[in-house]
């Protein structure tokens, strides 16, 4: 039995911010003087993005004009984990269920009521009755079908996602099952000078995606079948890439030590997955990698041997949008999805994504 990605939508906030601007905030928030707001400015350049979106509008706005932080010189009292929390529930349904219209908008075939399972995904926001529930409402969905949250995953969440919706399709090919991933990573800005902070505060964006995952092919538009999926772990990076609660928000540690963890790993993570498959990773042309960021990609293209075009829709994503944890991953495979042509069929595609852990995660599909 083989399941399907069969169709993908995707969301943002309408607050859209050059990266430059938002840097120009956290040198202010921070209280740097000139010679530390050049080296931010200087990070904030060579991140390789472009633009982020956000819901929170005050990223791109002075001291006297915010809605969320306070319009004091140093933020304080910064925002609690409460106020970040009552942002996330406001602004987090409407998001998530643009994504989930527009998944389903590529899929018209397929209505809301038919639809069997809902997995929700998230680490940057919880609450109950949840996302999930609130999903089913104001989808249209059946009151039985049957939910699943994976919550406070990271940015490898979607692959876990994506492996239960996969398993729930091979047991039943009936199965109609949406994912949808919802990532508000800006409510979650730190205060903190230290390297690792800088630059998770210079990565993160907002985004919601929503994955159809059925059990047959349904229509004419090309899907993905999900092959093979391979999970890895390198111990050595449990304290280089975590996500932990504290009295102020989520607080993200993200080393520079990352992208080299990535690249030891990366190769022993491909050959394992493609172990027992009738696929080399010379037989690969497509590739979905989550854009951790700019390094984190470089490493891999070192190791795997493969080129900044081959990566090219990782590299447009977090131009375009910044690394949006969860959702990140599903953006880069719609880039390729919508970009797919008939003498793309049969054509395998490798996806990668990375997480606290520090967790690896490798999925092999092909065009169908």
């Amino acid at each position: 039995m083989t399941s399907y990605l069969s169709a993908i939508g995707t969301a943002n906030p309408t607050h859209r911010l050059p990266q430059a601007s938002i840097g120009e905030f956290m040198a202010r928030a921070l209280q740097f003087d000139e010679a530390a707001t050049r080296k931010l400015r200087a990070l904030y350049r060579v991140s390789g993005i472009g633009h982020r979106y956000t819901v929170l509008p005050d990223y791109g706005r002075s001291t006297g004009d915010f809605t969320f932080f306070p319009n004091t010189p140093d933020l304080e009292p910064f925002p609690t984990v409460g106020a970040r929390m009552q942002a996330y529930r406001r602004e987090a349904l409407p998001l998530a269920t643009a994504a989930a219209e527009s998944c389903l908008q590529n899929a018209p075939e397929i209505s809301p009521a038919s639809l069997t399972h809902l997995i929700s995904v998230s680490c940057t926001g919880m609450y109950a009755p949840g996302l999930d529930i609130e999903l089913v409402n104001r989808l249209g969905l059946r009151p039985n079908v049957q939910r699943t949250c994976v919550n406070f995953m990271g940015c490898y969440a979607a692959f876990n996602a994506l492996k239960l919706a996969d398993a729930i399709c091979r047991a039943d090919p009936e199965a109609r099952v949406l994912v949808v991933c919802t990532e508000l990573c800006t409510l979650h800005f730190q205060k903190h000078h230290e390297e690792d902070h800088l630059v998770s505060n210079a990565l993160f964006g907002d985004g919601s995606a929503a994955a159809l995952v059925l059990g047959r092919p349904s229509g004419t538009r090309p899907h993905l079948a999900l092959e093979a999926f391979h999970c890895g772990l390198e111990p050595d990076g449990h304290a280089d890439m975590a996500w932990h609660v504290n009295d102020s928000g989520f607080e993200m540690t993200l080393s520079s030590y990352v992208p080299k963890l990535i690249q030891r790993g990366i190769r022993r993570l491909t050959d394992d997955l493609l172990r027992h498959l009738p696929v080399k990773l010379t037989d690969i042309r497509h590739f979905a990698i989550h854009p951790g960021g700019r390094r984190i990609l470089e490493a891999i293209e070192k190791e795997l041997n493969i080129t900044r075009a081959d990566n090219a829709p990782a590299y447009h994503i977090l131009r375009e949008y910044g690394n949006m944890s969860s959702a990140t991953v599903l953006f880069v495979l719609r880039e390729l999805l919508n970009g797919f042509t008939a003498s793309d069929a049969g054509a395998p595609v490798l996806s990668f994504a990375f997480g606290p852990g520090l967790t690896l995660e490798a999925m092999l599909l092909r065009v169908v």
